[in-house]
């Protein structure tokens, strides 16, 4: 049998390098999206192939179409046909009040969080209704229930919207034999957190955690993958909330 070709954007670090190597060791290939870190996307390709995967390496931004078309084109060329998407890279721009945020920041993290989730979500979608299958993984966040008041009220509204896409495009996309899920995690040991201006935040949240501690990379990345794997083939438009219970 051919191995599952798996494109997981935002793949260089945390959550999204976690799910990579998952992916790789449970015998997907691979098509690493990433933006800026060559290196880091170097470091994660290498670990694909020790855990037994093939991996392209692609430079995309997720906001630009083009750049989007390019990601799927490179997969389905080095790889083979694409199976699986998991839509992960996202932005939440520095912590604080709707009041004070900047418009550019605002427009980014709309553009990269909807606008690219969108954008992958309708390329997959034609390729994978050609193919007469396949399976997508939204991240989403706890935030968007939650709401996040006081952090990034914007970054939870985005993915209030990836909850919503992922639900309207698993019924489109269901009597294509496509299923469409999410993963909402809740608050992760990432870089995320020092790139937003706190790099403490998890160990400050933790008090306000029923089980007492952030969650890991490796625990969100155990979702996606089940959530891709034939043991969830009659699952769809679902959020799988992985928050420690918040």
């Amino acid at each position: 049998m051919s191995r599952p070709v798996t494109i997981v954007t935002g793949g260089s670090r945390g959550i999204g390098a976690a799910t990579c190597v998952r992916l790789a060791a449970e015998g997907h290939d691979l098509a690493l999206g990433y933006v800026n870190d060559r290196a880091a996307a170097d470091s994660t390709a290498e670990a694909v192939r020790a855990a037994g995967g093939r991996c392209a390496v692609v430079r995309v931004d997720t906001a630009v179409e083009v750049d989007v078309e390019r990601l799927f084109d490179v997969a389905a060329a080095e790889l083979g046909t694409v199976t699986g998407l998991v839509n992960n890279a996202g932005v939440t721009g520095p912590l604080g009040r709707l009041a004070d945020a900047r418009t550019e920041d605002l427009r980014r993290v709309v553009e990269v969080n909807l606008l690219g989730y969108l954008l992958c979500c309708r390329r997959a979608a034609r390729d994978m209704t050609a193919a007469g299958s396949g399976a997508i993984v939204n991240l989403s966040s706890a935030a968007a229930t939650l709401g996040s008041p006081g952090d990034y009220v914007h970054y939870a509204a985005t993915k209030a919207a990836t909850d919503t896409l992922t639900l309207g495009l698993a019924k489109e996309l269901g009597p294509a034999g496509i299923r469409v899920n999410a993963v909402a995690p809740g608050i992760i040991e990432t870089g995320m957190h020092a790139a937003m201006g706190d790099p403490d935040r998890p160990a400050k949240a933790a008090a306000g955690i029923p089980l007492g501690r952030p969650g890991a990379p490796a625990e969100i990345a155990a979702a996606v993958a089940w959530l891709l794997s034939p043991d969830a083939s009659y699952t769809t438009g679902t959020v799988l909330r992985v928050s420690g219970g918040r």
